[in-house]
């Protein structure tokens, strides 16, 4: 009698907002430029987006976007090794910085043996490195393009397939042999969509507006952790 081939159960998050109290790249532009490895000046081309955002007259993906605009515009021709140097400061200074809820989420699901999956638009460098200690098993983020030396060309690899979340599940239950029943997942924007409708539970927390009415609508589970208080809205 052949030996049962068991599919694990997978818990798939999101990380920047989801698990991450900030964003990785918002950390690692910013200590970019800390350590010159940008120029100073670049911090003025997303000033105004970011006092915008804080001031509650436009909105935090206008703010990101600024971010992504500079990261790109300066990451060619930066070295590799430079570049995970400044990761590993961002994630050494800012690894206590999670959200108490999805923290004890993965400890629970990582005790009844889940397969923990992060798909996220941060850089993967930097998402290896912050999702180690976390536990997580396999981890899906941008992959910069390397060329001579060890230098960023500037160009993201398969940006097609990190862009659609979904893609990238169907690709990990392939590949690490999981199972889809009993499956969960944890997002907090409109671009973890794609993600939350493949799976049995569907968690949306602190969500923005977008996912939120769309939460309301598929009657999933939406948490708001907010200073000490974890509560759920109905």
């Amino acid at each position: 009698m052949g030996i049962m081939n068991t599919k694990r159960k997978v818990a798939i998050f999101d990380i920047d907002g989801t698990i991450f109290r900030s964003s990785l790249l918002i950390e690692i532009v910013e200590e970019l430029i800390n350590q010159n490895v940008f120029p100073t000046a670049s911090r003025k081309e997303y000033e105004k987006e970011y006092k915008n955002w804080l001031n509650r007259e436009d909105s935090y993906e206008k703010y990101i976007e600024a971010i992504v605009k500079v990261f790109m515009k300066y990451l060619r021709g930066i070295p590799y090794a430079d570049f995970m140097r400044v990761s590993e400061t961002v994630v050494e200074r800012n690894k206590g910085k999670v959200y108490r809820y999805t923290r004890n989420l993965i400890k629970e699901l990582k005790k009844k043996g889940y397969f923990l999956l992060a798909i996220s638009q941060s850089p993967k460098g930097a998402l290896d490195v912050f999702c180690r200690s976390l536990g997580f098993n396999k981890v899906y983020g941008r992959v910069y393009e390397l060329g001579a030396q060890d230098k960023f060309t500037g160009e993201v690899i398969d940006l097609h397939l990190i862009a659609n979340k979904a893609n990238i599940v169907r690709r990990a239950l392939e590949k690490n042999n999981l199972t889809l029943r009993g499956s969960v997942a944890v997002g907090d924007t409109e671009g973890d969509i794609p993600m939350l409708e493949l799976v049995e539970k569907a968690i949306c927390f602190n969500p923005n507006q977008k996912l939120y009415k769309y939460a309301k609508l598929n009657k999933w589970k939406v948490v708001v952790e907010r200073k000490d208080v974890i509560y759920e809205i109905r």
